[in-house]
This record gives C-alpha cells, sequence and structure tokens, in this order.
C-alpha cells in the first residue's frame, strides 16, 4: 500500500501459560517494535497493539498442573510478561488482556454478527471425551501422532514438529493429557466457520494479490495450505475456561481460542482509543489504513487464512497488507522449549545483564530467523557485543565525544576552509573526502529505511552499523589526534564531520537501540530525535552547540558471565535427562535361592590395558580379596586405563570364565548409567570396607 493515512500494527498475543523467551522476541516482538519505532520516527500516525491471551487450552493445563485456578495463572504471568516488555522497551501503544471485559463484549458480538448472518455451519460431531475425566478433549488436551509426519507428540491442534495445522480426531494413537487414557468418540454440538465458503475470495486475495509482496516462507505456507482443499473449521470448544458462545443451546460452549484471540487486537485498539480520546474505527475500517501483524511461522495460517475470512464474513474491517513471520529461533543446537526449561527467559536476562536491554536486541536482530530457523549461542551474543557493539559503535561514539571535550570543551568546532585549492563542487570549507564522507552519510536514511520498509531488519541493522563504521574509518583515515599538532584548523572541520556522523547515529539507532539512542542523545545534547535528518547545511550538530560528557555506550561482557549462562543450560540438560530417563522394565522373578548363588565382592583394579585390535576392551588385574583375578571388561570408550587404576569395583566373582579374544575373563565387574547415560561404576566406596567384603 502506497502512502497509507495511518498504521495499525499487531504482535501475536503470548499465552500467559508462561514468561516471555528469546525465541517470542526474535520472532514476534523485537521486529515489530523496530517496525513500530521507525514509522513513529517518520511522524507517521501509528497504534501498535498487543496483549495476553488467556483464553489457550495451555492456560487450563497449566492451572490444573500447578493446582490453582485459570484466572491465578493468567494473573501471574500477564503480570511477568508486561514488565518484561516494559523492561526491554518494546514501545506497545497498548496492551491489553483478552480476559478484559471490553475483549469479552468485542469477542461476543464479533461472533453473534456472524451468527445472526448465518455464516456459521452447526453441526454435531463426534469429539474425542476422556470418560476417567468426564470432558472432552479440545487441542491440547490430547497428544498423538501427526498423520502429516509421524511425531508421536503433535497436539490436538498442531503438530509444532511439521507446523500442520490439526483437529484433534485426526491424532493416530490419540492420548488424554489429562489422565493419559485412550479417548472415546462422543457426540456435541458445535458451530464452524465454512472456509470452503471463502476459497475464490482467499485465492484472489493472497495468492494473485500478495505473490510477490508476502515472504516466500508465508505465502508458501498458505499456498500449500489453500490447495490442501479448505475445510469448515470449528469455532467453539468444550472447555470450562474462556469467553462463552453466545447464542441459545451453546451452555458449557467456548469461544474456540484462535477466534477470539486474534479478536483481541481489535479490542485492544478500542481499549487504546477510548484512553487516548480517539476513534478506533479507522485503524481497523479505513481503508487508507495499513494492518501489519507480526506473528511466528506457527501462526501463519491462523493470521492469513482463518482471521481474515472471520473478517471477511463480517464485512467491515480492512484485511492485512502483510504477515511478515519469521521462522524459529534455536538455542545452542536444540529447539526451544518453555516445558523443558530450555530457554532464555527475558525477565532473568534482564535481572543478570541490567542496563544491556539493547545487546540482547542486536544480537537477536543480527542473528534473525528471517528466512530460515536460525541458533542463538551465548559465544555469540558475547562475540556481536564485545566486537561490534563495543569495538565499532562504541569506540566512534568514545573517540568523538572525548576529542571534542578535550580540544574544545564540548563546543561543536566550526568546520574551516581547506589549505591550498578549493575543491569543486560539494559544500564548502570541506575537502573532497570530507564532501564524499557526508555524501554517503546523508543516503544511509533512505537505505535503511527501504529495508525496513521490506521487513529486513537484519539488513538494515547492518546498514545502520555501517554508519558506524564510516565515522571509524573517517576518523582513521584523518587522525585528527595527530592534525591537531601540525594544523589545527584542519582539525576543526574534521572533527565536526564526525561529530555528524555521531547524531546521524543517535536517530538511525533508534529502532534498533532505543536505550542506546537515549544515552547519545543524552551525551550529544540533543532533544528531539527526528529521522529524516535535516542535512541542510550539515547542521545536525551545528556549530557551536555544546555537547555532554563521555560516557560508555556498552560494556565488554566478560567470559565469567557467559559461563554462568552455559552452565545454567548444562544444569537444565541434564536435569531434562533425569526427568526423561526411564528404568528398564522388571525382569522374569527370581527365587531367593537363584540370589543367594551369586557372590558380589568388593575389589580395587590393580592394572589396567586396552585389548589389542579391540575398541570397546580393557584387561584388568583385579584383587578381590580372595586372589588377583584377569576380567576383560566393556568400558575402553568410557575410561582411560591409566584413570582407573586404583579405583574400588564391585565384582560378581562365581560367574563362570568366558574366553574374550584370547584372554579368559574370570567374573564381571558391575557397572550402570548415570542420568546424562554416561558409564559409571557401582561404587563400594565406603568406610572400613575391604577388598573380598561379600555385597548381601
Amino acid at each position: 500500500m502506497q502512502n497509507p493515512k495511518r498504521y495499525t500494527i499487531t504482535a501475536a498475543l503470548p499465552y500467559t501459560n508462561g514468561p516471555i523467551h528469546i525465541g517470542h522476541l526474535a520472532g514476534v516482538y523485537v521486529p515489530s517494535d523496530i517496525y513500530s519505532r521507525y514509522l513513529r520516527l517518520q511522524g507517521r500516525d501509528v497504534v501498535f497493539v498487543c496483549g495476553s491471551d488467556e483464553h489457550g487450552v495451555a492456560i487450563s493445563m497449566k492451572a490444573k498442573k500447578e493446582g490453582i485456578t485459570p484466572q491465578e495463572v493468567i494473573d501471574k504471568y500477564d503480570g511477568i510478561i508486561r514488565k518484561s516488555f516494559a523492561d526491554f522497551g518494546i514501545s506497545f501503544d497498548n496492551y491489553s488482556r483478552t480476559s478484559a471485559e471490553i475483549h469479552h463484549k468485542t469477542a461476543s458480538d464479533f461472533f453473534k454478527k456472524l451468527y445472526d448472518k448465518g455464516d456459521f455451519i452447526e453441526e454435531i460431531t463426534e469429539q474425542l471425551y476422556d470418560a476417567k475425566a468426564n470432558q472432552f478433549l479440545a487441542d491440547r488436551f490430547v497428544v498423538g501422532t501427526c498423520p502429516k509426519c509421524g511425531n508421536e507428540e503433535a497436539y490436538g491442534d498442531q503438530c509444532e514438529k511439521c507446523g500442520s495445522t490439526l483437529n484433534a480426531t485426526d491424532l493416530i494413537n490419540p492420548k488424554s493429557t489429562i489422565t493419559g487414557e485412550t479417548p472415546v468418540l462422543k457426540s456435541t454440538k458445535h458451530w464452524f466457520l465454512p472456509l470452503d465458503r471463502y476459497d475464490a475470495f482467499l485465492r484472489e486475495w493472497i495468492l494473485e494479490g500478495h505473490k510477490n509482496d508476502w515472504k516466500p516462507n508465508v505465502y508458501g505456507q498458505v499456498k500449500s495450505w489453500i490447495d490442501g482443499g479448505l475445510e469448515p473449521r470449528a469455532v467453539t470448544r468444550d472447555l470450562d475456561w474462556g469467553i462463552d458462545v453466545p447464542v441459545e443451546g451453546a451452555e458449557g460452549k467456548k469461544l474456540y481460542v484462535w477466534f477470539d484471540a486474534p479478536i483481541g487486537y481489535i479490542s485492544s485498539t478500542k481499549e487504546w482509543a477510548t484512553r487516548e480520546g480517539k476513534d478506533w474505527e479507522p485503524y481497523w475500517k479505513d481503508k487508507d489504513t495499513k494492518l501489519v501483524h507480526f506473528i511466528g511461522k506457527d501462526n501463519i495460517v491462523f493470521h492469513c487464512v482463518i482471521f481474515p475470512a472471520m473478517l471477511k464474513a463480517e464485512g467491515s474491517f480492512i484485511l492485512p497488507d502483510n504477515v511478515p513471520a519469521n521462522e524459529f529461533l534455536n538455542l545452542e543446537g536444540n529447539k526451544l522449549s518453555t516445558s523443558k526449561n530450555w530457554a532464555v527467559w527475558l525477565h532473568e536476562y534482564l535481572e543478570e545483564f541490567p542496563n544491556q536491554q539493547d545487546v540482547l536486541r542486536y544480537a537477536l536482530t543480527s542473528n534473525a530467523p528471517e528466512t530460515k530457523d536460525n541458533d542463538f549461542t551465548w559465544k555469540d551474543f558475547q562475540a556481536r557485543n564485545n566486537n561490534e557493539l563495543v569495538a565499532i559503535f562504541g569506540n566512534f561514539i568514545n573517540r568523538v565525544v572525548v576529542l571534542t571535550n578535550k580540544y574544545y570543551n564540548g563546543i561543536v568546532p566550526s568546520p574551516q576552509p581547506p589549505k591550498g585549492e578549493q575543491p569543486e563542487g560539494g559544500i564548502p570549507n570541506f575537502t573532497d573526502y570530507d564532501n564524499e564522507v557526508l555524501t554517503e552519510l546523508k543516503a544511509y536514511p533512505a537505505v535503511i529505511s527501504s529495508s525496513i520498509e521490506r521487513y529486513r531488519f537484519r539488513e538494515a541493522l547492518g546498514e545502520m552499523m555501517n554508519v558506524a563504521r564510516l565515522g571509524n574509518k573517517y576518523l582513521a583515515d584523518e587522525e585528527p589526534w595527530k592534525m591537531v599538532k601540525t594544523d589545527p584548523e584542519r582539525t576543526k572541520t574534521q572533527m565536526y564531520v564526525a561529530l555528524q556522523i555521531a547524531a546521524a547515529l543517535s536517530s538511525l539507532c533508534e529502532p534498533f537501540l532505543p536505550f542506546t539512542s537515549q544515552k547519545l542523545l543524552r551525551m550529544l545534547n540533543i532533544d528531539v530525535n527526528k529521522w529524516n535528518l535535516e542535512f541542510d547545511n550539515w547542521n545536525l550538530l551545528p556549530a557551536g552547540h555544546q555537547i555532554g560528557e563521555a560516557e560508555l555506550l556498552f560494556s565488554k561482557i566478560e567470559d565469567e558471565a557467559i559461563q554462568k549462562q552455559i552452565d545454567k543450560l548444562e544444569a537444565t540438560k541434564t536435569a531434562n535427562s533425569a526427568e526423561n530417563k526411564k528404568a528398564e522394565p522388571q525382569k522374569e522373578s527370581i527365587q531367593f535361592e537363584d540370589f543367594a548363588k551369586m557372590d558380589i565382592r568388593v575389589g580395587t583394579i590393580l592394572e589396567a590395558e586396552k585389548m589389542p585390535k579391540a575398541n570397546k576392551l580393557l584387561i584388568l588385574k583385579i584383587d578381590t580379596g580372595i586372589d588377583v583375578r584377569t576380567i576383560v571388561s566393556g568400558i575402553a570408550e568410557s575410561f582411560k586405563p591409566e584413570d582407573i587404576i586404583g579405583k574400588r569395583v564391585t565384582v560378581l566373582v562365581n560367574l563362570a570364565p568366558r574366553n574374550l579374544r584370547g584372554v579368559e575373563s574370570q567374573g564381571m565387574i558391575l557397572m550402570t548409567t548415570n542420568t546424562e547415560g554416561k558409564l559409571v561404576f557401582v561404587n563400594p566406596d565406603a568406610e572400613g570396607v575391604s577388598n573380598g567384603e561379600t555385597i548381601n
């Protein structure tokens, strides 16, 4: 859409069943915030809305797990999420919640309008039912095998492995997540949105209208879904938590969360408009408004097919202009998982890295999963801070501000005519190189704008950093710290040019690094931040302007801080391994007399060597207290011979001898695996226990 009058920007509503993690930030909230901040700097009319999604089945599941009410769950996590977003600088114009009265009314009215127009199909269908729990199994109350990719842990609404949108009855070998029981089919009445009625509309609107401007991953997934054949989609559920279906004969029914949640964008806008004394309708109903949804790839179908079909059915709303969904961000090589605590939680990051919000914003944007899944590692996070933010951006600003205060008491100097012949064209008082640098600087706002408006935020951030690189190169080439000794008048021009680059950075970095921008504005004593830089006579910082004292924009992150985070993840991995480790099933029962025949003794390893031409075998000499004997053990891949000499072990001494590669093994040492799957000795160490002692 060319030159819209206003923008409505939405960010996916986070489930209030847990805090925000870096996957959410990279996929949705950082890019949407960059876009909204950029538009505001342009002077555009923008409303940027979000809110807590509080009616998902995940809420009820969390409540059951923690033994509290759903209301207690949503209140707890809504508070954590709100504070995290505010502290991190996500600049929502309004952050609402779907438990708010205004949302219940908006969602109910929306459903009722479609119902009154006859846009729903009312059907009695068979749904999965847990007889033991005495309830129907909606969405995430049931897991089973995905019929499309074979993932055995797919949910009743979606397979998180292949991204397919499912119905609970699609699952193979379904199981109730409440009791673990196999559900049965039971009849129930629900209302369906007949998506097949909108096939022609969706094909024309998306497959033809947005073929060239939507991201390939978004367009491809939507095309695949539409080409697979659209079917009626239930918009109600049998649940005890959510918004009541507002029609007669719907007792005990709730609105499906994916009908209710996107309407939350509308109700959040209404809430904002009421507070600000504005009219909400133009932001959702005026054709000159550009609507953009920021989501993760697992929500593409809901925002590109189901919600637009709902808006089309209602009839008075605009449709999204773009849905720039990102792919997934992994963590240290593994998929982020809320349930397994494999995540970097935003509220914890803010506590452990105080005043370093922009470092995380920078790392996530630099590595944004815009076209493919990407991986966040703590080492990369450290490197991007130390080698880029500190060494490039921070270094340039520090040198400019320090030298200006040192040479001119913080007053911007006037550029002086260069010695010798005046260069042709360009700006008076500048050399050809000065003119070249300032001309390049002037081009950057348009270059960065082009990337942002095409939702290429990683590319835009790279161009912003190129401005800092331009400044560093200019200083390195001109060396004002040397020039001041031989030509102080030329130094004034050099510092004037460098200060213009610094001033430009204060604006150009704001969408990406808002806290840094505020620091820089304070340092340079600039009141107003503008994107469309006023380059008339290059007076971003006019001569005679007083700047402030230098302060570090970024601080180096030490290895110790990073190792602490890596250790935390390793502890999580160990805990998950222990939780997931399943004990071997009990073997066939034996009689006491069988057990009594086993002679198990304490021994000590005296010698150990590798078996020739055998990767797994060690030849051990063991003092069993009754003799010194040879035992061949398959532990060579886990232990070096020299490391286990002197080790106390548990030995089955009356096992019949066995010939292994020409060596007679006269017993067996007892081993097991720990929670990490590593082989360990069954340790007989105890005070006062000698070799030869029997274990009964």
